[in-house]
């Protein structure tokens, strides 16, 4: 028995740093072509989040290249429309930042004064002011209007790959199909990550869209300059979980101390923190249910991963790449763990899959087909039972 024990506890460690030594290539080589990577798994979710609208088509009696030809084309004008309001509204804020050179000093000011109350020298209040120079915000933003160029080159990478994947989504039922024949748990795990993804990515962009347009209503009504690039930011920011809300918040805020004093700043403050709170903390979350499946500490752990490897895309893309991960463990039982431990409180590690109620079952398929009917019937059924209640 004594002798038997370190021959078993050394293969478990041998197993140990091999599986490290593996995961740190695989994500030093994910990381070094992450230039291909991310546009990669960008038009991969778009594809899936897409491919029931392709089936509806052919349902309709579209043949095959038209449904692609439409989705591309849908796909393409979004995605150019997008790019190029945004390179407009990042011109006229490069544009627009000079007029505000006075009131930015004066800033600086009040910021130092308030700095020497609590013992900061002459020395370093003047570090302060010398090294906060209002021009360089105009060199800033010119330098994010010429590396908004840069992404030229992937919009162009990422417009070719979604060519081709919607070209063979017509053929993705087939082969996950043709992969149950042998591996029965991958297929389900990729079945069941097409459903996550189309669930996350549909609810997200509607809440995204509310959520957006208000902003820009609002800023309108505050006064606030450059209302539309806010409310793009907003859109896009929405996307990334636990700190998108902050990073939608900082430039209109600031834009707004400056544009109209701090009472106009607080506004903007409020008008974001209450929609943030009601919207997408409270109504949101009923309709993406247990879709995504993630705690808040893996959330944020995987958006910081992600943004690591993959750059700013993984920002936006961390919750996919996270599930596709998990699809991937999926499979092997002995790594069901890994499901059990990141999942949120909600999720057991086979609530998913064995005890899922036959109501979720439905509604899952139901979004998996028709997303948009789904939220539809969600609001439908939510609206039914409210006037159920009053009557009584």
């Amino acid at each position: 028995m004594v002798t038997g024990q370190p021959t078993s506890r050394t293969p478990r460690a041998l197993a140990v740093l091999l599986g490290a030594a593996a995961i740190v290539v695989g994500v030093a080589g994910v990381k070094a072509v992450a230039w291909l990577a991310a546009p990669t798994l960008l038009a991969l979710v778009i594809v899936i989040t897409l491919s029931p609208a392709h089936g509806r088509l052919r349902r309709f009696g579209f043949p095959r290249w038209v449904a692609t030809a439409a989705l591309v084309v849908f796909v393409y004008g979004i995605l150019i429309s997008f790019c190029v309001a945004m390179v407009v509204s990042v011109a006229q804020l490069a544009a627009l930042l000079p007029r505000y050179a006075d009131r930015i000093t004066a800033l600086y000011a009040e910021i130092a004064g308030v700095l020497a109350k609590f013992g900061a020298g002459p020395a370093q209040l003047r570090d302060l002011v010398a090294s906060l120079d209002p021009g360089k915000l105009v060199s800033y933003a010119g330098a994010l209007l010429a590396d908004l160029t840069g992404v030229t080159t992937s919009l162009v990478f990422l417009l070719g790959l979604l060519l081709f994947l919607s070209a063979e989504t017509a053929d993705i039922d087939g082969r996950i199909a043709g992969i149950a024949g042998e591996r029965a748990r991958t297929a389900e795990a990729l079945r069941d990550f097409g459903r996550r993804v189309r669930v996350y990515l549909v609810v997200t962009t509607v809440f995204g869209l509310v959520v957006a347009a208000l902003d820009v209503l609002a800023l309108v009504v505050l006064g606030v300059p450059l209302a539309l690039l806010w409310g793009l930011l907003s859109f896009v920011t929405n996307y990334i979980p636990t700190i998108g809300f902050l990073l939608g918040l900082a430039p209109p805020a600031t834009l707004a101390l400056l544009d109209g004093g701090l009472p106009v700043m607080l506004a903007v403050v409020a008008v974001y923190v209450v929609l943030n709170f009601v919207l997408q903390s409270l109504i949101q979350p009923r309709y993406v249910g247990n879709a995504v499946g993630l705690s808040a500490t893996a959330t944020f752990v995987a958006l910081v991963f992600w943004a690591w490897v993959l750059g700013p895309l993984g920002t936006l893309l961390s919750v996919p790449a996270t599930l596709l991960v998990l699809a991937v463990l999926v499979d092997d039982p002995g790594r069901s763990w890994v499901t059990a431990l990141v999942g949120s409180s909600r999720r057991g590690p086979e609530r998913g899959q064995d005890r899922m109620s036959t109501t979720k079952k439905r509604h899952a398929t139901m979004f998996s087909n028709q997303p948009w009917s789904f939220v539809q019937s969600r609001t439908a059924g939510m609206t039914r039972a409210a006037r159920r209640r009053k009557r009584r």
